[in-house]
């Protein structure tokens, strides 16, 4: 997904509002709930390209969009919903395709957060990395599954034929969305998409650790703290000994690196000698 500055502005406070509901909501099927009438509004604004673009429109007033968007949704899905699409339709979007594309990502994501709450995120990002593949080894099923003619519904129900009972519900919600509602990705594609955004999510649940000598239990555990204090999230800690760092913590979070061994600081020091 690919966003221009001010969509990426309106995400990110969107994705703020978000956290806020999760963090108040501790019943997992009310986050399923959540994640699925968002991808239903998805679908509907898809469906509605005068509509989204009424929802976008940047020179109308932001209160007036929100009216227009209670007005057609209140009492069709959860006070939770309308609330977090409020803060979607008072931002600034670059365009209405990219609005839909911001709820998409706070659909996903609160699917995605279910999953790990539910302590099922390997699961998720395992099974979407399968059926990725095996849709990928069989053409003629990609190509029913790719299908814009094919009829939805039919699409949902082959996918039903593969993995009912097979897979999470969380995993089942996604797959089906991608189906429905693919949105010029190919299936094949869009899996590989989905089972990154969990594994992408996961990795930024873990600490991998090195420490040049054993770190005891109290050690670990105020470690644990403080990166869940730096992150606004928890952090399970991955720890492991290596005596050629000489002295101090390796700490790899996703992408993000936190350097503070002694042969990270002398090779920064070499770096800076020789540049």
């Amino acid at each position: 997904m690919t966003l221009h500055a001010a969509s990426r502005d309106a995400l990110a406070a969107a994705e703020l509002r978000l956290l806020e509901v999760v963090d108040g909501t501790e019943d997992s099927a009310a986050l399923g709930d959540l994640g699925s009438e968002l991808f239903a509004v998805v679908s509907l604004l898809s469906a509605q390209p005068p509509l989204r673009r009424a929802l976008a429109d940047n020179s109308s007033d932001p209160a007036s969009r929100e009216q227009l968007l209670r007005g057609l949704l209140d009492g069709k899905v959860g006070e939770v919903t309308v609330q977090v699409l409020a803060t979607i339709v008072t931002a600034r979007w670059s365009s209405p395709r990219e609005l839909v594309d911001g709820v998409e990502s706070l659909a996903r994501t609160t699917l995605l957060v279910r999953a790990e709450r539910d302590g099922k995120l390997d699961s998720v990002e395992d099974e979407l990395f399968r059926l990725g593949r095996i849709i990928a080894g069989n053409h003629e099923l990609e190509l029913a599954l790719s299908d814009p003619a094919a009829e939805p519904a039919g699409k949902v129900a082959l996918v039903d034929s593969l993995v009912a009972g097979k897979v999470d519900a969380t995993t089942k919600t996604l797959v089906d969305q991608l189906v429905r509602e693919p949105r010029g990705q190919g299936v094949v594609n869009g899996l590989g998409e989905l089972a990154s955004l969990a594994a992408k999510r996961r990795e930024r649940s873990v600490a991998h650790v090195r420490s040049a000598v054993e770190l005891d239990a109290a050690q670990q555990e105020r470690l644990e703290a403080t990166l869940t204090r730096i992150y606004s999230r928890p952090i399970a800690l991955h720890v492991e000994v290596d005596p050629t760092l000489r002295g101090g913590l390796l700490i790899k979070i996703g992408d993000e690196v936190i350097d503070g061994s002694v042969a990270g600081r002398l090779a920064s020091l070499r770096r800076d000698l020789a540049g």
